[in-house]
């Protein structure tokens, strides 16, 4: 049997698009990202002569879910994510481990930070993406990132 290529998440990076077009800042200390999923409506078709009396699917509109990411909250002025929570939308980016970029655009749902405590502060931000991601492919080997 041929050895496993799943991995882990470590080394993953989520990345914020800053005023330079492409150029995205990666954002500290993230210790979870959930990638934009996706998910479609159906829409029931059964009618009087639908065979076997079953009833019939079809496929209808796709959805994006959204984007979820946790990091080490570290209190700052100005916060970037502040900044990107209040802009109108942004564009985003997640590096997998294997350098493989997800880009996308959307808008900020939510930015919580956490509860203040003797652990650490955390928080938490939800991105709501427009349309579907792009999926870049790694640089190659002794290429430019």
């Amino acid at each position: 049997m041929p050895r496993t290529k799943a991995n882990t998440g470590y080394g993953s990076k989520f990345g914020i698009e800053g005023a330079t077009p492409g150029d995205y800042a990666d954002q500290a200390e993230v210790t979870r990202i959930k990638p934009i999923g996706f998910s479609r409506d159906e829409e029931d078709a059964t009618h009087l002569q639908s065979p076997d009396m079953l009833k019939e699917f079809i496929g209808a509109m796709l959805e994006a879910t959204p984007c979820e990411f946790d990091f080490n909250w570290e209190p700052k002025a100005p916060d970037p994510m502040m900044d990107a929570f209040l802009a109108k939308s942004g564009k985003y980016q997640i590096t997998a481990p294997n350098g493989v970029k997800m880009q996308f655009e959307g808008f900020f749902l939510t930015y919580e930070p956490g509860e203040l405590t003797n652990g650490k502060m955390t928080a938490t931000a939800t991105i709501r993406p427009h349309g579907l991601p792009v999926l870049v492919p790694a640089a190659a080997p002794g290429a430019g990132a």
